[in-house]
């Protein structure tokens, strides 16, 4: 055996999720995939990391076919639920959404997750983060599956109702998004298309505006032809389609969005195309552009006091929607 499925087995070992071994499953032959070993590995992080205070588990669920008429796509998810939520009382959700294009829900790194999570979990929110199609982890054929800008907004709204679905405590109306960079442009998509599910969303440094992004990232058009084929990767309209900026006019629920001056990673032109798209359509949201906040496309996600500032801006944004332990009510 390879030393990299035999590291991946050793973790798989040693994760204990509810008291029962839970061995991770992948969409395809992962022996020799070191992406799968390091994701395996750090499942026994997340239950050491936040296992004191919540009932970690990992779940797979279904999504949109990968062609049209093929079988459903197996999604991949992680729950985090307070051990001592009161579960005959209704309870908010928070949709956790990972950043980056070809990437995971991970307890380090510079998302900083674990931190985030149990932040959320100290006020009284359980926790879902989908690993949509096109994360690593799980196999070369599920890293492929992905639909950026497409599909990977419906796998989202999937974990969102799978687990309504599955935690009849958990409250349909008290439903918000959080997320950052590429997975703040899926929690926008989430919020204009599909208001009824969600309360309300947070977009840090968002994924905003396609035209605008191909003139300075750019690996972007090898990412829309990854994702929709190499036509659609010089079509305008396609990258139109794909872009929040779009679809501005949607917006119905409450949104807070923030953007940063120095950040290299999502430039503060995409944001602020998103300020005014929303701003034309006569939409009602709040928004901050930081101005050169260290940490650039970080900024609020690092452990400064900047950082921890901004994200109790954040929460308590979701708080006045989603009212966790009774904060107060939403005006």
């Amino acid at each position: 055996m390879r030393l990299i499925s035999k590291l991946a087995s050793v973790a798989a070992g040693l994760l204990l999720v509810g008291g029962a071994a839970c061995a991770r499953q992948a969409s395809d032959n992962t022996e020799n995939d070191l992406d799968h070993a390091v994701k395996v590995s750090d499942d026994v992080l997340w239950n050491l990391e936040l296992g004191d205070i919540a009932e970690v588990r990992t779940f797979r669920y279904t999504g949109l076919p990968t062609q049209p008429g093929g079988n459903p796509l197996i999604l991949y998810a992680y729950s985090y639920i307070p051990k001592n939520l009161d579960r005959s009382r209704k309870a908010p959700l928070i949709v956790l959404v990972h950043g980056g294009v070809h990437s995971n829900h991970m307890t380090g790194g510079p998302a900083n997750a674990a931190t985030i999570v149990r932040e959320l979990l100290d006020r009284g929110y359980v926790v879902v983060a989908p690993d949509y199609r096109g994360s690593t982890g799980y196999g070369p054929a599920y890293a492929k599956a992905i639909d950026y800008g497409g599909k990977e907004n419906d796998d989202v709204l999937a974990a969102r109702n799978w687990m309504i679905e599955r935690y009849p405590f958990l409250d349909p109306a008290r439903v918000g998004l959080l997320a950052w960079s590429h997975g703040g442009m899926i929690a926008l998509f989430n919020l204009f298309f599909h208001p009824e599910a969600y309360a309300c969303a947070y977009a840090g440094e968002p994924v905003s505006d396609l035209l605008e992004r191909r003139k300075y990232f750019q690996s972007l058009p090898a990412t829309i032809a990854e994702s929709a084929g190499k036509e659609a990767a010089r079509d305008d309209e396609e990258y139109r389609k794909r872009s929040p900026v779009t679809w501005a006019a949607k917006l119905e629920k409450p949104l807070l969005v923030h953007g940063n001056t120095n950040d290299e990673t999502v430039h503060v032109s995409e944001v602020q195309h998103l300020v005014d798209a929303l701003r034309a359509a006569g939409r009602k949201f709040e928004y901050k552009i930081y101005e050169a906040a260290p940490g650039g496309h970080h900024f609020n996600r690092i452990d400064t006091k900047l950082a921890r500032d901004s994200r109790a801006e954040i929460y308590s944004f979701l708080g006045r929607y989603l009212q966790p332990k009774g904060a107060a009510t939403a005006p």
